[in-house]
This record gives structure tokens, sequence and C-alpha cells, in this order.
């Protein structure tokens, strides 16, 4: 089995909010986005990271880079614990790992031109303004499938597909090792989508790229993914192969999040009972005790309440915080 590039043990974040108007908090209190996470990303694989909106899957995948800084845990990249580096420490590091940002429309500053927003992290890194560098962002901008003469032009005048293209490239140009693609293709339409997502595999056997895919689509998540994590309010809640998260998921919230999948055809439709949660994701800002999925769980039982469960594995590299297994 392949070696992981980089890893999280004991990972949390913690938000101070309130004291103020906002959220009608009058007191500071402390939000905790991603809570104990222990999570493993191979090299040279595809992890996809799913879960409700506000369960933590960016933060966590901005932790992983240390864009934000975290609460408590450690992250080794590579065999190197890089959690207490310094800022010029740090740096070596950066080269290694990027992002690709959610909104092509934002990422990119629509006063530089592309030749720029592509060289800037190659001027960040010591490259010199000239021919070279030039050579190495239009080679960058024509693998990603855009014309040399794209260039000179800006941001604005650009589809929303073209202007992700020219975020990947500017992830790339650096020869990254890991990327973190935070919501990659949720803002493009669908037929756009699935070339962004073949380019994003395309480019990974080219470049021996390794990604933590952050999605809410699950379709997307299936074709792209080698591995699934699963988040639930800060914690991963399931861990395996996508064929097995999509086979024979085990958490009752991964069931559910599955079975809310439409079927491309009538006849894949399951004709069993399907896996249903009620109500909305609590608030991170008082999270239940216990298993934190009890309050919304069809298959809740007293323990639930009491304790929250440890992330086991019943079957090699298939991991699952649940009583319902564990007891």
């Amino acid at each position: 089995m392949t070696a992981p590039l980089v890893t999280a043990r004991s990972l949390s974040k913690e938000f101070e909010v309130g004291g103020g108007g906002f959220l009608g908090l009058r007191r500071r209190a402390m939000l905790r986005a991603v809570d104990d996470v222990a999570l493993a990303i191979n090299a040279g694989e595809t992890l996809g990271l799913v879960g409700e909106s506000g369960c933590g899957k960016s933060t966590l995948g901005r932790l992983l880079l240390r864009l934000i800084e975290p609460t408590a845990g450690r992250i080794t990249f590579d065999g190197t614990d890089i959690t207490a580096l310094r800022r010029m420490e740090m740096r070596a590091f950066r080269r290694s790992m990027q992002i690709i940002f959610q909104d092509p429309y934002g990422a990119l500053n629509p006063r530089m031109t592309v030749e720029d927003i592509i060289a800037e992290p190659l001027l960040i890194h010591g490259a010199r303004q000239g021919a070279e560098t030039r050579r190495q962002v239009t080679q960058m901008l024509e693998k990603v499938g855009l014309p040399a003469r794209a260039l000179d032009r800006f941001p604005h005048e650009f589809s929303g597909g073209q202007r992700q293209r020219i975020g990947i490239a500017r992830a790339l140009v650096l020869h990254p090792r890991l990327i973190v693609c935070d919501e990659a293709v949720s803002a493009l339409d669908v037929s756009v989508q699935a070339q962004i997502v073949n380019l994003l595999q395309d480019l990974q056997r080219e470049m021996g790229l390794t990604y933590l895919f952050i999605a809410h689509d699950l379709s997307v998540v299936r074709h792209i993914s080698d591995r699934v994590a699963v988040m639930y309010l800060g914690k991963v809640v399931e861990v395996a192969d996508k064929q097995t998260i999509y086979g024979a998921p085990l958490h009752p919230y991964t069931r559910a999040l599955i079975a809310a999948v439409p079927a491309q055809h009538p006849s894949q439709r399951s004709r069993g009972k399907r896996e249903r949660i009620a109500g909305d994701i609590p608030s991170a800002l008082n999270p239940p005790s216990g298993c934190r999925f009890h309050t919304r769980c069809p298959h809740v039982m007293p323990m639930c309440r009491e304790s929250a469960p440890a992330l086991v594995e019943p079957a090699p590299g298939h991991q699952v915080a649940c009583h319902l297994i564990s007891s």
C-alpha cells in the first residue's frame, strides 16, 4: 500500500464567535469546526471529502495546508511534522501543497492579466520575470487547455470554466504534490463540471498529483475519488474505498447520504427501505453530547447520547465511528 503523503492526528480547530449582535450572541463562544479528526491521504490518490454544508470540510482542507492554524493536533507532510514550523520553515513546503478554490470569479484578481496570475507563485518563490518564467506560464496554460494568446487577457474576458482552468494552472505551476480541490466544480454548469473533472484526472496521471477533493455532489465524488471520507458536524464518521462507501456503507449518516443520490436510471432505484434522516444539522456552537448524529439517527441507542464512538476498523481499510458497529 502507498505510504500516506499527508496525515492528520487529533486535529481540531476552534473559532471564537459572538460578543455582539452577530448570531444573537452576547457572550463570546467557541465554535469547534473540526473536532479530533484523524485522516491520512495516500500519495497519488484522490480522497473525496463529503458532508452537509457547514460540517467542516473546507476548514479541514485549509488546516492540512496550514492556511489556518490548528487549535490542537498534528499535521505530517511526507514524513515531516509541519504543525509547529515557523513561517520561513513552512515556506519550503508551500511549493508542494496548493489549493483550487470554489469560486472561479472571486479567486482571480480582475486587475491582473492571466500571465501575471499564473506567474505570481513562481515570482514569490524566487523566479525572475523574463523569458523562462513566461515559457513556464505558457506551458502550464496550454496544459490546462487554454491557448497562449490568453496570456495578455484579463479574467473578465473568460467563462467560468475557463477561469477555473486558469486557477488550476496557477495551482500547478509550482509542480506541487498535494492539491486541495475545495468545491472546485460546484459553481460550474454540469457539462463544464465534467470537463474540469476529466482535466483534473488527466493532470493527476501526468504529474503524479495527490488530491483532497472536497464536494457535496456525491456523483462527482464517486467518479473522481479512490477513497471517500464522510464528515458530520466536525467529525469524520466513515472512511473507505469508494466501492465500499457507495455499495456497503456502515454509518447511518453515510447510508442516508448515498440513498439521497438520484438514480441515473429507473432500474437502478433500490426497492428496499431507504435510510432517512430528519431535521437539520445541529449548531456547532452547541453540539449534542455523545455521538453528534444521535439527534437525527433512526437507530439511536441510550449509549449514543452518553459517549462519542471511536473510529474503528471493522474491515481492512474501512473505518467507521458508530456504536452499532463497535458495540
